[in-house]
């Protein structure tokens, strides 16, 4: 994922006090017609592009500036025998993508149907960041900073979350798809849409952000922008727009997926962000975990193994029942259909911005009979949280805690 939008920061957080940017407006009215959207949207083939195992179409998606509008998408699905419903899977790109058939693959062959849309206008025509536009479509990304004066219905965000929506309306209309076994996954900006979907539409039984999260106005790569907006404009785009507006109302199991040092969603937004939907949260938070497409985005086992265990009646992952300190030492309770193999104490005894903090780990204690880890919190230690570690090697943590 190229670092393309957030700019450097040179008035900082110091700045965004100044601003007075800070946590989730109050829930509003969502700005999207839910009971269009969730109708199936009119789609047709797209001539001039191939791939194996998936068949390129176009789908009806929503006016912009007056003018009708269509969605790219890669759509596949596993060979079904007569009758048989799959599961399936809603993909959104994050900054730079497009639709792509690679992803919509990784998940036919796990033994989904896939979805992946692009939400800029584009088409997988040119290169990472480039992607050729189409005729019929909506606005271009990324956040539409710029058009926050413009109508709702105008705003980037506004149409790629319905194209979201729209694809999803779509793929649970095709009749080897079982609607009631959708989920949706994201990665970075696409995280985000993710955030914000699983908060509109509630016939997802599943939402995995990667990267993505709310409170981009108290912490994110694009304070830099936010100051360049200004007071009032910045307000109006993060009640508009900012996730936390929307995470409240999302009630399906959600599974956070990111790294200790992610350049545009750093761990303090990420845990606020967590903390909003009302359904069962899992956290998976690795240390430097590299933030982008292909395999560092789309390939976590967590991702598959959470999916598998809503969808397909697989072992779900760990779950962390509770977490605390005592003496000197920070311990939590788990519940685990897998054996847990490893855990781990994950500290930084050093301040300043999450991206540039130096992470470490420390073996952890793990007590099978009681379901428990511990590890004493090393001396300096300035920020903690616990990991442990199941036998198919996915990663689930604890709410990371500040001294």
């Amino acid at each position: 994922m190229k670092r393309t939008g957030g700019g450097s920061v040179p008035w900082g957080l110091t700045g965004l006090l100044l601003l007075g940017l800070g946590g989730p407006a109050a829930p509003a009215e969502i700005p999207w017609d839910t009971k269009a959207l969730f109708q199936t949207p009119t789609s047709q083939p797209a001539p001039g592009f191939e791939a194996a195992g998936c068949r390129a179409l176009f789908y009806d998606a929503l006016p912009w500036k007056g003018k009708p509008t269509k969605a790219f998408a890669w759509y596949g699905a596993p060979e079904t025998k007569p009758g048989e419903k799959v599961p399936a899977m809603v993909l959104v790109h994050g900054g730079g993508g497009t639709a792509f058939d690679a992803w919509v693959r990784l998940w036919t062959s796990r033994g989904y149907a896939a979805i992946a849309m692009d939400t800029c206008g584009c088409v997988p025509k040119g290169k990472y960041g480039a992607w050729q536009r189409h005729d019929g479509g909506g606005p271009p990304g990324w956040g539409g900073f710029d058009a926050v004066d413009e109508p709702v219905e105008d705003q980037w965000t506004y149409h790629a979350v319905a194209d979201v929506i729209l694809a999803h309306s779509l793929i649970r209309s095709f009749p080897e798809v079982d609607p009631d076994r959708t989920g949706i996954t994201g990665i970075s900006w696409g995280g985000y849409l993710t955030c914000i979907a699983a908060g509109v539409d509630p016939r997802f039984k599943l939402a995995v952000p990667v990267y993505g999260c709310g409170f981009l106005g108290e912490n994110s790569t694009w304070l830099g922008q936010f100051g360049k907006m200004g007071t009032e404009k910045a307000k109006k785009w993060l009640g508009l727009w900012d996730p936390s507006v929307y995470l409240p109302r999302a009630a399906m199991p959600m599974c956070w997926v990111s790294g200790t040092n992610d350049f545009a969603y750093p761990m303090d937004s990420l845990q606020k962000s967590y903390r909003l939907p009302t359904g069962p949260r899992t956290v998976c938070l690795r240390v430097r975990m590299p933030h982008g497409h292909g395999g560092a985005g789309e390939n976590p086992e967590e991702i598959r193994v959470f999916a598998d265990s809503l969808l397909k009646r697989g072992n779900p992952l760990a779950r962390i029942a509770r977490q605390g300190t005592s003496g000197g030492a920070a311990w939590a309770i788990y519940e685990s259909p897998v054996p847990i193999e490893k855990a781990e104490m994950t500290f930084a005894r050093d301040l300043g911005p999450w991206q540039k903090r130096t992470w470490e780990t420390a073996p952890a204690t793990i007590d099978a009979a009681s379901r428990k880890i511990s590890a004493t919190i090393p001396d300096g230690a300035t920020v903690y949280y616990l990991n442990l570690f199941d036998g198919r090697h996915c990663a689930v943590s604890t709410e990371h805690v500040e001294k």
